[in-house]
């Protein structure tokens, strides 16, 4: 059975970092696309996708993020990482780890391109 746990959330202030990860456990071998999406308060049907890696470790990011975040995986890929720096009050959001069998794994993508989820975790900049 495949899990996601995500951890490393908390509050911060404006221009701080905070790293998540996601710790995956199962059939992890069906991963071909690994994405960090967020959700902000008051937008619960839209989730955001904010950074995506593939099995080849390339990565995308929205306009967003670009140049604060980074995505990144452990050695042995079964942990996932996002590296946030300089944040903004406008990251406040619970951050989700999402991964499926998707071949395109590059920015946009949608909720439904992911079957495995993990349950969240909130990340709270205040300015």
């Amino acid at each position: 059975q495949v899990q996601l746990v995500e951890s490393g959330g908390g509050s911060v202030q404006a221009g701080g970092s905070l790293r998540l990860s996601c710790a995956a456990s199962g059939y992890t071998d069906s991963f071909r696309c690994m994405v960090w999406f967020r959700q902000v308060p008051g937008k619960e049907r839209e989730r955001e996708g904010v950074a995506t890696i593939d099995r080849d470790s390339s990565t995308s990011y929205s306009d967003s993020v670009k140049g604060r975040f980074t995505i990144s995986q452990g050695y042995a890929k079964n942990t996932l990482y996002l590296q946030m720096n300089s944040l903004k009050p406008e990251d406040t959001a619970i951050y989700y780890c999402a991964a499926g069998g998707t071949a395109y794994c590059y920015l946009p993508l949608y909720t439904w391109d992911f079957g495995y989820w993990g349950q969240g975790t909130q990340v709270t900049v205040s300015s």
